[in-house]
């Protein structure tokens, strides 16, 4: 029987809802300082919803995020609430044993840009990460990489850390068979072959987009998986505006998204959820489409 995991779904946008949608470039960062609860419900609901991995909500809190758009100095406060509140809602509903913690790895400027600094400077930006979230994590996720280069320098940072690591690349949706860099998947894969990745995904492109994709993945002999977004168009955000700017797509609902999701697993894939966009009710239906056809959902532990 396949052993299947089930990443949570977009817990920053969910929040963000939840919250009022803020306006603020920190969206769901801001509401660990207002509202914490909101986080920890969110992490909850995922779970209930059938996810056997929670992703940490600190996908905002990088130190380049932090300087541009808030104070720098609430770097640390803000990863350790955001590792706090993972923990705290996976042990409140007695399921430490059942649901592993992901720590978030993501772009540091910002969502679908290459980061066009140094590879030392991306490294060392991905090193203080990593050395909060590794004693309280399971497995370090670096998520909605746009370029082979900050993959590399997260990868690299990642690996000062003890836990293992998932990569995840962003596709562009006009050719998936490209990194937003413009990159081709054929030259990213070849270009990390040598690290030691645990999974390689994609994340945060239209289902369409990985649909395509993943096929490239086939020949893989690690896990990998995808997990996609339900924006109409990624296009109006840029770094430091709100995600206030994307809208949803009207045209996917939970059945129409599960259906990508059996297809990936289909191809292969192992790992699936969800990114923006993608509230517990799709988990719920994903899960109830894997044990009508009897996968074995399971948490990650290495």
């Amino acid at each position: 029987m396949k052993n299947i995991y089930i990443l949570d779904g977009g817990v920053g946008q969910e929040i963000y809802i939840r919250a009022g949608k803020l306006q603020t470039p920190l969206w769901s960062t801001q509401v660990m300082i207002d509202a914490p609860q909101i986080v920890k419900d969110v992490h909850k609901d995922f779970m209930n919803a059938g996810a056997t991995i929670i992703t940490t909500n600190n996908y905002t809190c990088t130190p380049s995020r932090l300087k541009r758009d808030s104070q720098i100095e609430l770097f640390e406060k803000l990863q350790l609430q955001a590792l706090n509140l993972a923990v705290q809602a996976r042990k409140e509903l007695s399921l430490t044993e059942d649901v592993s913690i992901a720590g978030c790895l993501p772009p540091l400027i910002g969502s679908y840009v290459v980061d066009k600094r140094t590879f030392s400077e991306i490294k060392n930006e991905y090193e203080r990460i990593v050395a909060i979230q590794d004693k309280y994590i399971d497995i370090f996720l670096i998520e909605t990489m746009s370029s082979i280069k900050e993959a590399k320098a997260a990868v690299e940072a990642a690996q000062k850390g003890s836990k293992p690591i998932w990569l995840s690349l962003t596709l562009c949706d006009t050719n998936p068979n490209e990194l937003r860099s413009g990159e081709s998947i054929k030259e990213a894969v070849e270009a990390l072959e040598n690290y030691s990745i645990d999974a390689l995904l994609f994340n945060c492109s239209y289902p369409e987009s990985i649909d395509q994709g993943i096929y490239s993945l086939r020949n893989l002999n690690i896990p990998f998986g995808g997990y996609a977004n339900a924006f109409t168009s990624i296009n109006a955000l840029k770094p430091g505006t709100t995600v206030d700017k994307l809208t949803a797509r009207l045209d996917i609902n939970e059945e129409k998204y599960a259906a990508h999701v059996m297809k990936w697993i289909q191809k292969g894939a192992s790992i699936v959820g969800g990114c923006c966009e993608v509230g517990p009710s799709y988990i719920t239906y994903i899960r109830n489409q894997l044990k009508s056809k009897d996968y074995n959902i399971t948490s990650y532990k290495k």
